[in-house]
């Protein structure tokens, strides 16, 4: 089989951190919720599927969520399990955007090719935080949930100002690659390209 080209994320940019103190979190049925009355989470400039928000101020929901999906501009689901807590109305909850994964793409072992060789070129802008990392992630579940996902050895790409761009070359029969970025404080990723 051909070599693939795919683009596994175009730009995107580190989102401020939403308060509020009408935020709750509910957990029905196996789907995992955070939403408000009032406060707006999704739309222009504010949470999507795949972004990696940490949630601050709560007394269950101290913890790192993966967008799942948006509901409404008032609601989103994650993928990682909620304790429900209804908000109070006095005590404010905090949002922060922290990264974001991308969507998958099939790696290699999707096809069942034998060389499971991989590239991968990452481009950020130039205010893009010193201390974020951006990496490459496999899967070998052909359904895989978010526990699934384990980090690829040598794939990391820490930015500063001189450096923007950065490839790597990474050997797996994965089923499924992703990329993670993670402690985005600023800036934006341009784009994460794979060859494969």
């Amino acid at each position: 089989m051909a070599q693939t080209s795919t683009t596994l994320l175009s730009a995107k940019a580190h989102v401020t951190t939403i308060t509020g103190s009408d935020i709750s979190f509910t957990a029905t049925s196996g789907v995992h919720t955070i939403s408000s009355t009032s406060t707006v989470l999704t739309g222009s400039g504010k949470f999507a599927a795949f972004d990696l928000i940490t949630i601050t101020g709560t007394s269950n929901n101290n913890s790192t969520f993966t967008v799942k999906s948006v509901v409404s501009t008032t609601e989103i689901t994650v993928e990682e399990v909620v304790t429900t807590e209804t908000a109070d109305g006095s005590t404010s909850t905090s949002l922060d955007h922290t990264g974001f994964v991308s969507d998958k793409a099939k790696g290699d072992g999707y096809y069942s090719q034998p060389d499971g060789v991989h590239t991968v070129a990452y481009q950020v802008s130039s205010d893009f935080n010193a201390d974020a990392t951006i990496k490459m992630q496999g899967s070998l579940a052909t359904t895989p949930t978010e526990d699934d996902w384990f980090d690829i050895a040598d794939t990391t790409f820490t930015a500063d100002t001189s450096t923007v761009t950065s490839s790597a070359n990474f050997t797996g029969n994965y089923v499924w690659v992703r990329s993670r970025t993670q402690s985005m404080t600023a800036g934006t990723v341009n784009s994460i390209l794979l060859n494969s």
